[in-house]
Parts: C-alpha cells; sequence; structure tokens
C-alpha cells in the first residue's frame, strides 16, 4: 500500500508555477531520491507533502488523510519527519534536551525513557559526547546529525529530507551523508532531494527527475545511472553539469 499519494497537484506562487499537474506515489520501501536543476519544485514537493505550503489544485494524502484539511496535518507531520537545509534548535536548551522537547511534550513520552532513546540517537549519529552542548558550540554538520536524530526522535515512518548539505562544507556533508547511508541499510525509508550524485548513486533505490515542475522520469536508482545516463540526453546533460 502506498503510504503517500500526491493526485495531480500544481503548487503556484504568484504567477510562477512550481509543480503543474503533478502526481506521484511512495509506498514505505527504499530510499526516494529527487533530482534536477534548481527551481524544478523539488522542495516544494516535500513541503507541500508535510503540509507546510498549501496546495492550489489537487490533493495529497498521507496515510490516507488529506494534507488539505488542517486537523489532519498533525498525524502527517508525525507520519513524516522532516529535516531542512537549515537546523534550527532551540539556543537555550542543550542537544539532549532538544532531542527530548517534542517527545514528552507531543507524545506524552514519559521523561527517563525520552533520554535514553535520545542517548540511543546520539550514539547513532555518532555525537554522545555533545548531549550537554548548545547549537553555537557545534558544527554545520554536527547540527544536522542532530537535526536527523531529532526527526527520528518521533517515530516517523518516513524521512523527508531537504538539501541537509547544501550548506555544509565537503567533510561536514560527508558525516552527514554516512549516517544517512547507515539508516538507510538499516531500512529506514526516505524521501530525499538531494544535489550529492554519488551519495544516490549508493543508497537510491528510487529515482525521481523533475524538471520545469513535472516528473519527467522515475526510474529505479541502478537504471538512472546506467541507462537512463547513456540514453536519456536530458539526464545525461543534468550529469554532467554537476560533475556525476
Amino acid at each position: 500500500m502506498d503510504v503517500i499519494e500526491v493526485k495531480d497537484i500544481t503548487k503556484c506562487f504568484g504567477d510562477l508555477t512550481v509543480l503543474r499537474d503533478f502526481s506521484v506515489s511512495f509506498s514505505s520501501e527504499g530510499v526516494t531520491v529527487i533530482v534536477g536543476p534548481s527551481g524544478t519544485g523539488k522542495s516544494t514537493l516535500l513541503r507541500c507533502i508535510n503540509g507546510l505550503e498549501s496546495i492550489d489544485k489537487g490533493d495529497i494524502l498521507v496515510d490516507g488523510l488529506s494534507v488539505k484539511e488542517k486537523r489532519n496535518l498533525r498525524k502527517i507531520r508525525l507520519i513524516c519527519g522532516m529535516v531542512f537545509q537549515t537546523t534550527v534548535l532551540f539556543p537555550h536548551l542543550n542537544v539532549l534536551d532538544n532531542l527530548i522537547l517534542s517527545p514528552v511534550h507531543l507524545l506524552g513520552t514519559p521523561k527517563k525513557e525520552a533520554m535514553e532513546k535520545a542517548r540511543y540517537y546520539l550514539a547513532k549519529v555518532g555525537l554522545t559526547s555533545k548531549e550537554k552542548s548548545r547549537h553555537n558550540e557545534l558544527s554545520g554538520g554536527e547540527q544536522q546529525r542532530i537535526a536527523i536524530a531529532r526527526a527520528l526522535m518521533m517515530n516517523p515512518r518516513i524521512l523527508l529530507l531537504d538539501e541537509i548539505t547544501s550548506a555544509l562544507d565537503p567533510e561536514m556533508s560527508s558525516e552527514v551523508l554516512r549516517i544517512l547511508e547507515q539508516l538507510a541499510g538499516e531500512g529506514v525509508y526516505m524521501l530525499v532531494v538531494t544535489h550529492e550524485m554519488s551519495f544516490a548513486q549508493h543508497v537510491a533505490s528510487r529515482v525521481l527527475f523533475l524538471e520545469g515542475g513535472s516528473l519527467v522520469l522515475d526510474v529505479s536508482g541502478a537504471d538512472f545511472f546506467t541507462s537512463a545516463k547513456k540514453d536519456n540526453e536530458r539526464v545525461a546533460r543534468f550529469l554532467r553539469y554537476i560533475g556525476e
């Protein structure tokens, strides 16, 4: 069964149509990587799925719940955890308290249980020593790894990841991508918007190629980097441009 069904949506910002009559569905298996030139609606698609952007036409169902109904948004955001390009941790809280805040207050998780879970995820992202640190004591890569742990604390069925390495230098990016590869290997389902093609080639079970607000190609990861790269001039040109 498909967890997410995007049904013929159109999304405009003023006179600019970012997604046009767009349809796609996602199950909860593997890792789907969403690629394409800048400004083609990739990030907007994730934000529409999570109800952070309204849609002008069509509908999106997440586990049967319409994102157009405001009463559904809390449940939808529990199903779809999101990590953004820029991470914002509460500056008055240390890392551990940032991680337990939502589980305690939104899920009703007992504080002791939440703290144990937070330490588990800190270990998973390799930052056990940072639990007492504040955001200004963390590198950009560490902040993004904390953001991944924070999303996992809410037990999402799907992680939505929006260009989370775009503001990082190559060394920091590699730290974050290593964690994502590990999670992918453990069966965590992700929708990932990225320009990191080496990462995509390693983890993608499915690749969507968007251009002009439309879905141009929907193939397996293996096919995208072999036959599509060879036979589709638009894909080949895109991969050459970004240096794959």
